[in-house]
Formats: structure tokens, C-alpha cells, sequence
């Protein structure tokens, strides 16, 4: 079993937790986190839910996170505490991991994730409503209102700077959470990124589909649920990846990077992080090495 297995909820064991009276001011915070969606999840979504836009906390051109003061900004105005229960989901479920990675580096104690998105729930048959995001009471709006030291875990992510000296540690490791077209350098994946390539020296963890960078199939089962940690920690550890490094995920900008280190966080490995600003980051700076495309990836 998972060490945080509780962190992972099917739609069965949320449902059993917010249906019985979504306006329980007792009852965790549960928020749909999507990308520009608002629209749809107003047509539909589980009852009792917040909505938050990846937009309010990440930002071009990398997308990577918003300052510090902002992000706190952004939490106490959903009323997260660092002992707030906060329970996310997203029709992209990567988009719901890239909060929950934020909400883990800013400090929050307890951050839940339900396996498998809206998609899960809607496939268990359970009951959607319609309408504006359920009203939210703000914590004040300064820094002692968040209850702890903000954010309590920068360890969680990591820059540029920080990316090229794990590079030269010895058990550190870079571990690129990107398709085999991407790493490749066949493709960048994005419209945004026009570099194609990789970081040398980083290795290869998969992700899933070529040509769809929110697939992660190469950790989730066809329904978009995690796979078995055994299958996972097998998959990275034929790249060279174990719990005993200490590893930054990275992919394009951070969706993906961001599953990847929950799962990781899940199995309870102990020296993570995000590369937050990832390849559009990296590649845009014309002073960082690019690997040659086609070039396999170095192997310990």
C-alpha cells in the first residue's frame, strides 16, 4: 500500500466524503482545477466544488509559478490554511496535479488528488451539479493567516541554477517526464517552444502518447488512474531513477512534472522536486546545452 494512500481518492470514497451536505462548512474543500474552463465546469461538476484556473497561479512566458506573495494571495482568497483538507480534480487531471504540487510546496498539510479526474466520477455515475463555484469564505489576506512559515517546502521546486548543479551532483538527477517524440527532439510538443531536444545528461522517465502532451500513460492505466507504485518505481529505475537520488521531474512547463512528482510524493520518496521552469525554461536560454536530436540519454 501506498504510504499516503489516503492522498489518492477514488470517486467512490469522494463521493462518500462531499455528497452527504456540500454546504457542511466541516467538510474538506474540494476544487475542480482546470485551464480556461470555467464554462464547462459551471454546465457540470461534482456538487460542493471551487473552481481555480491554472491561470491565477502559473504565468508565461514559461509558466512557471507565481511570486511567493501571490501564490499566498491566490490561497487565502480560497480560504486554504496550511491545516486546511484540500481536495482537487480537474477534466485534466494534470491540471490538478500542478496545484496540488504548489499547494505541497507552499505548505499545505493535507492535499488529495481523486485518481482519475471528472472523468472517474462520471464514469462511477454519480451525481453532477450545475452553476457558479461554491462560495468561498477568504482567510485574511496576510501572511500570518496561512498558519505556518510560507512556503514551508521550497524544497519542492527548483530553478534554472539549481537544475545545472543537480546535473553535476552525484546522485542527483534529472528526470525528463516528456514523450519519446519530445526527447527525441522530433517534436518541442508545443506551439509556444520552438527548440526541440532535451537537457543532456537528464534521463528519460517517459510519459505517455506521442503527440499528446497530457498523456501519461506510461504511469496511469487506460482509465487515467495511477498504476500500480511497483510499476512505476520499475519504469523509473530502468532509466536510472530510485528513491535514494535526489530527482527533479521536468517536462515542457510543469503539467506533467507535476503527476509525476505526486506519484513520487505517494511512494513517500524522500529528496524531490519539480524543475519547474522545464524545456520551454531551459531551451530558451541560448547559454544551456541542448542535447543532439535523435541522441539517446546518458545512462548511469
Amino acid at each position: 500500500m501506498l504510504p499516503r494512500a489516503r492522498q489518492l481518492l477514488t470517486a467512490d470514497r469522494l463521493a462518500a466524503l462531499v455528497l452527504p451536505a456540500p454546504a457542511n462548512p466541516g467538510l474538506p474543500l474540494l476544487l475542480e482545477c482546470g485551464c480556461g474552463e470555467r464554462a464547462q465546469f459551471e454546465r457540470a461538476h461534482i456538487p460542493g466544488a471551487g473552481y481555480l484556473d491554472t491561470g491565477d497561479v502559473e504565468r508565461p512566458p514559461h509558466w512557471t509559478r507565481i511570486p511567493d506573495a501571490e501564490l499566498l494571495a491566490v490561497l487565502l482568497a480560497q480560504g486554504i490554511r496550511h491545516d486546511s483538507t484540500v481536495i482537487l480534480y480537474g477534466r485534466n487531471n494534470l491540471a490538478a496535479a500542478r496545484v496540488a504540487q504548489l499547494l505541497l510546496y507552499a505548505g499545505v498539510d493535507d492535499v488529495r488528488l481523486l485518481d482519475g479526474g471528472f472523468a472517474a466520477w462520471l464514469a462511477a455515475g454519480l451525481p453532477c451539479e450545475s452553476g457558479a463555484p461554491r462560495a468561498v469564505s477568504p482567510a485574511a489576506a496576510s501572511a500570518a493567516a496561512f498558519g505556518a512559515i510560507f512556503p514551508r517546502h521550497p524544497e519542492y521546486l527548483i530553478d534554472t541554477a539549481q537544475a545545472r548543479a543537480l546535473l553535476a551532483q552525484e546522485d542527483g538527477i534529472l528526470a525528463s517526464i516528456r514523450t519519446e517524440a519530445e526527447h527525441l527532439g522530433l517534436t518541442s510538443g508545443y506551439n509556444y517552444i520552438t527548440a526541440r531536444g532535451d537537457i543532456p545528461g537528464a534521463h528519460w522517465a517517459r510519459a505517455g502518447d506521442n503527440g499528446d502532451v497530457n498523456s501519461m500513460s506510461a504511469c496511469q492505466q487506460a482509465n487515467g488512474a495511477m498504476k500500480p507504485a511497483r510499476e512505476i518505481e520499475q519504469l523509473w529505475r530502468a532509466a536510472g531513477i530510485t528513491r535514494d537520488h535526489e530527482v527533479a521531474f521536468y517536462c515542457g512547463t510543469g503539467w506533467r512534472a507535476s503527476m509525476a512528482f505526486f506519484y513520487a510524493w505517494l511512494m513517500d520518496w524522500p529528496r524531490i522536486s519539480v524543475y519547474d521552469g522545464g524545456w520551454c525554461e531551459w531551451s530558451a536560454d541560448p547559454t544551456n546545452p541542448i542535447m543532439p536530436i535523435s541522441s539517446p540519454f546518458s545512462r548511469p
